[in-house]
């Protein structure tokens, strides 16, 4: 599946999805919060909005992925309604797109579905 466009967030206000409420070792991140928790170690970070059933099915997705990982990487989403700034440091233009930081920088991304293998190879690779 491709995606959701950015661009097309009619829905933008949308109330958040059931899933917005990711488990409790996963961030939620927004664009004061984000330089911070992503300067150090591995990050995984979930670019996502509630209106785009792409990102709803990520969602539980990337829960799994944080806890097969534990503590060897943080796993953070990021609303791109409430974070507008750093999904354009990003260039997130379809959502969900996912990124593995190092130390700050992109190491990997994926944009579409994306399953718990892929990413969970992607981050192990970058630590």
């Amino acid at each position: 599946m491709a995606g959701c466009k950015k661009e097309s967030a009619a829905e933008a206000g949308a109330a958040p999805a059931a899933d917005g409420a990711a488990a409790s070792s996963v961030l939620d991140l927004d664009d004061t919060t984000f330089a911070a928790a992503t300067a150090q170690g591995v990050v995984l970070v979930d670019f996502w909005a509630p209106w785009c059933p792409p990102c709803r099915a990520q969602g539980p997705i990337i829960d799994a992925v944080a806890k097969q990982l534990g503590d060897t990487a943080k796993v953070a989403k990021v609303n791109v309604d409430k974070a507008k700034t750093t999904a354009q440091t990003f260039g997130v233009r379809s959502i969900p797109t996912l990124v593995v930081l190092k130390d700050g920088k992109t190491v990997k991304s994926f944009t579409g579905l994306t399953q718990a293998d892929a990413l969970v190879a992607a981050v192990k690779e970058a630590l």
